[in-house]
């Protein structure tokens, strides 16, 4: 059997209709497309928390600045489907821009707490958009519960503080971080890597377990990060730090857990891994 595609919002709301009128949980994975073992573990991870699973595939434009790479983000529909084909999803949203854009769209989203800083400050405007579009998808599908991976943690920590301050009835799980065989934590974006920066990348989780467990006072183990990254071969180092795990500020002491993030390039290419601190 096919699995169903729907490419506007009346058809998408139809279906989750006729399940809810079932009495039927409903689940929402959100994707770019450019699906890999990364994206299909959050299907895997979300199926014994709803009964019907919608794979969602957009790539955002809001959440892209000019100077980025919109234009040439991976995109392959066919091969997208085929992998969903052999899974749990029972169905896929497949929008294009002028569906959910549609002439004379103006809404935006401002955040703050988890959303300041870090990706902030190298993309100040990548979690309004980021923000726009889950409040689309989340009214679009009436999820009942949706996941995110944690390898975008402040990505994640942005989502839930979102649905909470808006009192949107929606679970929002994590989905643990899915790595390459030499630990690299799996992306859309690692296909841009050149066959010469793909050993150098394979460095950053080691480094980052380091980071992580370091007993050095916060500064000099963050500084130490950078410099092993930069001596590993990495071009620039966005952020390599420790912070408070579910606000993202700086910890104190009553901070009760820790998470050291990463975000390192290699020429055009960022980097992101993050892990639980000591």
């Amino acid at each position: 059997m096919t699995l169903p595609v729907y490419r506007t919002i009346a058809d998408m709301r139809a279906q989750v209709a006729a399940w809810k009128a079932d009495g039927l949980r409903v689940g929402l994975v959100p994707t770019m497309g450019a699906l890999h073992q990364g994206h299909l573990s959050l299907i895997d991870e979300i199926a014994p928390h709803c009964d019907r699973i919608i794979t969602s595939i957009f790539v955002n434009p809001t959440q892209f600045a000019a100077h980025e790479d919109l234009d040439t983000y991976p995109r392959d529909e066919a091969a997208d489907l085929a992998a969903l084909e052999t899974g749990k999803a029972d169905c896929v949203f497949a929008p294009g821009v002028a569906e959910m854009y549609p002439d004379g769209f103006t809404t935006a989203i401002v955040l703050d707490g988890p959303a300041r800083g870090l990706e902030s400050d190298n993309r100040p405007h990548f979690f309004g958009g980021v923000a726009l579009i889950v409040n689309k998808l989340l009214s679009q599908s009436q999820a009942d519960v949706a996941i995110f991976g944690e390898k975008d943690y402040q990505q994640l920590r942005v989502i839930r503080r979102m649905v909470r301050d808006l009192d949107l009835p929606v679970e929002i799980l994590g989905g643990p971080i899915i790595r390459e065989a030499d630990g690299l934590a799996m992306s859309s974006r690692n296909v841009y890597l050149t066959e010469a920066q793909r050993p150098i990348a394979a460095k950053l989780n080691g480094i980052l377990k380091t980071l992580a467990h370091s007993t050095a006072p916060r500064d000099v183990a963050e500084e130490e990060a950078r410099h092993a990254l930069l001596a590993a071969g990495f071009t620039a180092v966005d952020y390599a730090t420790i912070r408070d795990a579910e606000t993202l500020a700086i910890p104190d002491d009553n901070t009760i857990e820790r998470r050291a993030l990463i975000v390192a390039r290699l020429g055009d290419v960022r980097l992101l891994d993050n892990m639980a601190a000591i």
